[in-house]
């Protein structure tokens, strides 16, 4: 029977107390917050979006950052394997629009409870309000833990699933990486990811609460297309959000210091082609109107000045002195309105870290150190990162089981 200390209660560590547990281990799991799973409750909106039910080769081509390094975690405890759990563990679930895994009961207070459940019953001991100072380290090997008030806790073993640096009113303010580097690791660059984006310019306020629906964005750097996406998008105070728009954020970090700049086609369902068509019936069904008033039936109403004044037609303009040109360049601009990115938001309205713990110094296999033995990591705290959809936490529970159970 080992000691095993595991350093965070989150949707990893708690994996990973509850899979050491079950190999006959002695664990300790220490959350410095009041309670366990703070990040938890409050993922997808309240409602857990626990993970994803495509198959391990979809779950890995949504996966942004060093994928080859999760075949092992993922392939050793599969997305079926976690909602097969969660079910035995008295916690129900259900699969939605794009295979997106939820508790039946809509509540992700009912995962942390069940996971409690279980480490109860794994016989884990949970210390809350408890923060580790350092890892304790001799000989190249793990030796325990100071906590603070330098209080020494032994352990043959220890399991750093602290988080990240996302939303850190949650408790996730970076402690891991401190211990990561104490302990000789490459922390690679720390950035928020699945986060809105700020916008330069007036346009975004001016469409503050419009949700755009059946949209495509695509993300360019320096002229080069890097994301495109289809789906739901939003208008806000400061720019741009919603699922497509966050998910651009995981491959924006990647063109750090050049010029990014999103397109919105507003009508991805017609090409240009069919769309000037279209545009030419409405404008014959209002020939003798103003430019302003025929747009009605093509735009939300929130969303017409705006294309107005991009367009560069005047709105006093009469339909029928619209030129072929103008009607063309009016095409243009709904297939692609331009909004050029000043940089994302912080790590307060981030879903997740990009960056974190190099993986190229852990074992796939087992997530022990290559530097310190003893010394595990799993979740948030490394360096991978997916897109939304239940990704990230088939990440966390699966890193946190190799932890466990190694």
């Amino acid at each position: 029977m080992s000691q095993v200390i595991v350093v965070g209660g989150g949707a990893a560590g708690m994996m990973a107390a509850i899979c050491s547990a079950k190999e006959g281990n002695q664990v300790v799991l220490l959350e410095k917050n009041e309670k366990l799973g703070k990040k938890l409750f409050i993922t997808g909106k309240g409602r857990c979006n626990l993970t994803n039910a495509g198959d391990i080769e979809d779950l890995m081509g949504h996966v942004v950052t060093n994928r080859e390094f999760l075949y092992s975690a993922f392939y050793s405890f599969t997305n079926e394997q976690m909602m097969e759990w969660m079910e035995h563990w008295g916690c129900p679930v259900k699969v939605e629009r794009g295979n997106r895994v939820f508790p039946v009961s809509d509540k992700s207070s009912d995962v942390i409870r069940a996971m409690e459940r279980e480490l109860r019953r794994q016989k884990v001991t949970v210390e809350l309000n408890t923060e580790v100072r350092r890892i304790l380290t001799e000989s190249g090997r793990t030796r325990g833990v100071e906590l603070k008030g330098s209080r020494v806790m032994r352990a043959d073993k220890v399991i750093i699933a602290t988080g990240g640096m996302s939303y850190p009113s949650t408790g996730s303010t970076g402690d891991g990486y401190g211990f990561a580097k104490k302990a000789g690791h490459k922390v690679m660059h720390l950035d928020p990811a699945l986060v809105p984006f700020n916008i330069d310019g007036t346009v975004c306020s001016r469409l503050q609460g419009l949700s755009l629906k059946n949209v495509e964005a695509s993300l360019y750097a320096d002229g080069k297309r890097i994301y495109k996406e289809f789906g739901e998008m939003l208008f806000t105070h400061f720019g741009i959000s919603g699922p497509i728009i966050i998910s651009a954020s995981s491959y924006a970090v990647r063109y750090r210091g050049k010029q990014l700049k999103f397109c919105i086609d507003l009508k991805p369902a017609l090409s240009e082609e069919q769309l000037d068509q279209r545009i030419l019936k409405d404008f014959q069904e209002n020939i003798n109107k103003e430019f302003k008033n025929s747009l009605g039936k093509l735009l939300p109403k929130k969303m017409i000045p705006v294309i107005l004044e991009l367009s560069g037609i005047p709105e006093e303009k009469k339909v029928h002195e619209i030129t072929k040109n103008e009607r063309r360049k009016l095409t243009a601009l709904l297939k692609a309105v331009p909004l050029i990115v000043t940089g994302t938001r912080g790590f307060k309205e981030a879903i997740i870290t990009h960056g974190g713990v190099d993986v190229k110094e852990i074992n796939p296999s087992t997530m022990e150190s290559r530097k310190v033995r003893g010394l595990y990591f799993a979740g948030e705290v490394l360096d991978l990162d997916a897109l939304t959809g239940g990704y990230n936490l088939q990440i966390a529970w699966s890193t946190g089981y190799l932890a466990g159970m190694n």
